[in-house]
């Protein structure tokens, strides 16, 4: 079964059955049914053909939740070709390595975004396209996919500060979506409310993926507004919605009747992307009446472990291994270690991408006899559970976001007057982490001015929140800096 054939249960299976209400430009609700979704895709489909994309190519974009995204994806696999989802928050710098090391023969965004694109690219604009697709004849063209086709390269930084494309297949696709409609009881009765980003995995992978393959009805929202959020609750009455801990952390603030009542139309609450308090899932369940289902999943991999839908959902674990997917346990060398012993996740199965997009020096490192190194520490019960640690590199997840520190520490280096520069994460209740940089430089900084300039250069989730000045960094023997020991050296 390729992507496609997946998809056809519900655009073909279902043509006549409502599948997503989005909001239209008039401010009303707008309803389609998977007939008029595929019908749609196809007509853009044959725009990109028009315009020369076939197989293999790639195409970006840099687009808000919208509409525009979902006939895009679909387009895409119908044709073969690459999707490379770009963050809206990035800058200039940050697109333009995107678009340098994909190439994409062609990026569909906004006005507001063509800006921060580096000169001689290729730009669509999103309300074009969809005039023009609108007026061609609808109808299935291209070559139907496998497994092993190509369907997205999704950028996540590495160690290094440089953003490397994870190649994601159309088996990677269908198989997480398969095991999260299998894992998590999803069905066509369900009704999803969307308001992750499409253009990171966990809005696109889990939820885009898992909304197609069973058949149910999404709600999409542009962005999650906290202050709106009970109000979409109560309108829509979802039965299933997938959210990042800073969401759940805002939805806490609900009144207790409210969120007593919101809680009773729904079947499913699971979070991801960053780790999940233990004191918010408690709160959470006393506030809403549900247990937050807690799951662990990588852009290089999409999901690999989550707590069950029947049975206990442990705080402060991220469950047991999903369908298809073998996890182990090991050290430093690469042996298997005994329960209970913390180690570094190994992942194998058919969820994990097929390496990184032309860095074979990245792949090769990446990948060992078939099993993926995730680079995330962690310990496993004797009853199976997985708890994570930490992480092998210094990743920051800050309200979901992945952000390296060497990106951030390289561009203040550049700043006059810093001589060294390390930045870390420290807890936030509501994001989880936040990025704090530690200077040595000569006079103390000015945050102001920091601010401004890395916020120029980089998304607003990469700029730390402080600048602390240090006499000194500690370091090892060696000279690595210690950053564990950063904390409480301020001045």
């Amino acid at each position: 079964m390729s992507l496609l054939d997946l998809y056809d249960l519900s655009l073909r299976g279902r043509r006549d059955t409502p599948a997503l209400d989005v909001d239209g430009p008039d401010g009303r609700v707008r309803t389609l049914t998977f007939g008029e979704l595929d019908a749609r895709s196809d007509r853009l489909a044959r725009l990109l053909a028009a315009r020369g994309f076939t197989q293999g190519d790639r195409l970006a974009f840099c687009l808000p939740n919208r509409l525009a995204i979902i006939d895009l994806w679909l387009a895409a696999v119908k044709l073969g070709v690459i999707v490379v989802p770009i963050n809206v928050l990035y800058k200039g710098r940050e697109i333009a390595h995107i678009i340098g090391d994909a190439e994409p023969k062609a990026s569909i965004t906004t006005a507001e975004h063509a800006a921060d694109f580096p000169e001689g690219a290729t730009l669509w604009d999103v309300d074009d396209v969809e005039r023009e697709a609108a007026a061609l004849p609808d109808g299935r063209i291209g070559a139907r996919g496998g497994a092993d086709t190509p369907a997205a390269l999704v950028y996540t930084s590495g160690t290094t500060g440089v953003a490397k494309g994870a190649v994601l297949t159309q088996g990677n696709f269908a198989a997480n979506a398969l095991a999260l409609v299998s894992a998590w009881g999803i069905t066509s009765s369900d009704r999803y409310l969307a308001a992750l980003p499409l253009f990171h995995v966990h809005g696109l992978g889990n939820g885009v993926q898992s909304w197609l393959a069973s058949g149910c009805h999404m709600r999409l929202k542009e962005r999650f507004h906290h202050e709106q959020a009970l109000d979409w609750f109560e309108a829509y009455r979802p039965t299933l919605f997938f959210g990042v801990p800073t969401m759940y952390v805002r939805l806490l603030d609900a009144p207790p009747a409210r969120a007593r009542a919101v809680g009773a139309t729904m079947r499913l609450f699971v979070s991801g992307s960053a780790p999940l308090p233990a004191q918010t899932l408690e709160a959470f369940a006393e506030r809403f009446g549900h247990v937050i289902l807690e799951r662990y999943g990588m852009t290089e991999t999409l999901m690999n472990v989550s707590n069950p839908l029947v049975g206990e959902r442990r705080a402060g674990t991220v469950g047991l291994p999903l369908p298809l997917v073998a996890v182990e346990i090991r050290d430093p060398e690469g042996a298997p270690v005994a329960e209970g012993t913390v180690g570094e996740l190994w992942v194998r199965g058919p969820n994990v991408c097929a390496g990184y997009w032309r860095r074979p020096d990245a792949t090769a490192a990446a990948f060992r006899d078939g099993w993926f190194r995730t680079g995330d520490i962690g310990v496993r019960s004797a009853d199976g559970y997985i708890t994570l640690e930490g992480r092998r590199s210094d990743l920051i997840i800050s309200g979901g976001f992945n952000l390296y520190p060497r990106e951030i520490e390289e561009l203040l280096l550049a700043q006059p007057g810093i001589r060294e520069a390390a930045v870390v994460g420290e807890p936030d209740p509501l994001k989880g982490e936040v990025p704090v940089a530690y200077l040595v430089c000569d006079v103390a900084p000015d945050a102001r001015a920091l601010d401004a300039a890395l916020r120029s250069q980089v998304a607003s989730f990469k700029v730390p929140r402080e600048f602390r000045r240090v006499e000194a960094l500690p370091r090892t023997a060696l000279g690595k800096v210690q950053k564990h020991l950063l904390a409480g050296l301020a001045r």
